[in-house]
């Protein structure tokens, strides 16, 4: 069992800032990426941002350039650092790991219980 543990959410208004943390734990022998996705009233899930094992970044048009995407290997924890912000972007957030099992077969993904994002104009 993966448990993933996420903080940071908030209330902000438009051009602020926060910073989104997902700490993972559990059975994942590796992972292979750390990724965020969003879901916004009356639309699709999207991706937001992801980070492969291999430090390669992955972001949506709609946020390239104010979102940043990091880890912590040591800590297992993904972070989300999003600057000047829109109300577009209000949301909840989802932390999403995609890891291997001891045996080098594929585990599977976890996911987060999502943390609110809401910015104000």
């Amino acid at each position: 069992q993966v448990t993933l543990v996420e903080s940071g959410g908030g209330l902000v208004q438009a051009g602020g800032s926060l910073r989104l943390s997902c700490a993972a734990s559990g059975s994942f022998f590796s992972i292979n990426a750390m990724g965020w996705y969003r879901k916004a009233p009356g639309k699709q899930r999207e991706l937001v941002a992801l980070v492969t094992s291999g430090g390669h970044t992955n972001y949506a048009d709609s946020v390239k350039g104010r979102f940043t995407i990091s880890r912590d290997n040591a800590k297992n924890t993904v972070y989300l650092q999003m600057n000047s912000l829109k109300p577009d972007d209000t949301a909840v957030y989802y932390c999403n790991v995609d890891g291997d099992r001891s045996d080098g077969t594929y585990y599977g993904s976890a996911w987060g219980q999502g943390t609110q994002v809401t910015v104000s104009s």
